[in-house]
């Protein structure tokens, strides 16, 4: 059966507590662990067998009836069930209108060598300071769509924890290893192992549509929404490009040219 803990009415129990504690980042990095919020994301951690240590669910809501699936038969492991009040449910959300369910998960960071012995080598995603949570979230989803082995997020980058990522990801980050790493001496060790560092500029003269970008182990990286590349970070990459714009529009979205760069390598992949 499946592991049901007893009602927990009040916002002031402890285990209550610590639960909200996680909305904010110094508990999430102490604990090593953090909250999904709503059925979608909760589903989706089930589905990837991802380490959850509980789901809290409003008892009087009827949520549990679109976990049916995940409530039948026998488990030996697994998250505790433990019904809860709406009081704890709004504790423990950011959202003005909570879903009645959420789950307390564990961190599963890859080993940042994973990034270089072809475990997770290929095309990776590599932000520089993004600081927008939509971003990070948007560029999640399009590397796991694209079919990206990993994404590492630089110092100055949204926090991949926040409940505002974690909500903009869709489930994404159950999907795609995400590392966080200083870019200042992650780069220059890849570059080491002979992997290709690509960056983006608006004043780079190669397309890249005409650029390789099939080549076995590529890292794209892009930089801040209003300043793009770090200087540091630019200096490390190998080669620019510049995603063509015949209309009329300064820049794109960093969220956007990463989704049109990852599916042109996808596409340069599938052609090769």
């Amino acid at each position: 059966m499946r592991n049901f803990e007893g009602y927990i009415s009040s916002a002031a129990n402890p285990r209550a507590k610590e639960w909200a504690k996680l909305l904010e980042r110094k508990y999430r990095e102490r604990e090593g662990k953090f909250l999904l919020e709503g059925i979608h994301l909760v589903k989706e951690a089930l589905d990837a067998e991802w380490p959850l240590e509980i789901v809290a669910f409003d008892e009087g809501s009827g949520v549990l009836d679109a976990f049916e699936e995940y409530l039948d038969g026998e488990q030996r492991d697994g998250p505790a069930w433990i019904p809860v009040s709406p009081e704890i449910i709004a504790k423990c959300s950011e959202t003005g209108t909570p879903q009645p369910i959420f789950a307390v998960a564990l961190k599963r960071p890859p080993m940042k060598e994973s990034l270089f012995s072809g475990e997770l080598g290929g095309l990776v995603a590599v932000l520089d300071g993004v600081q927008d949570p939509g971003n990070v979230g948007t560029i999640l989803r399009s590397a796991a769509a694209s079919g990206a082995s990993a994404v590492v997020l630089g110092k100055g980058t949204a926090d991949l924890y926040n409940p505002k990522t974690i909500r903009s990801t869709m489930g994404a980050l159950f999907h795609v290893p995400v590392l966080e790493a200083d870019l200042s001496s992650l780069l220059p060790e890849a570059g080491s192992h002979g992997i290709t560092l690509i960056g983006t500029s608006l004043q780079s003269a190669q397309s890249c549509y005409d650029y390789d970008l099939s080549i076995g182990n590529a890292w794209l990286v892009f930089g801040n929404e209003g300043s793009g590349l770090s200087e540091q970070v630019s200096s490390l990459v190998d080669a620019n490009v510049i995603i063509p714009m015949t209309g009329r529009s300064e820049s794109l979205n960093v969220a956007m040219a990463a989704t049109v760069l990852l599916f042109e390598a996808q596409r340069q992949r599938l052609i090769k």
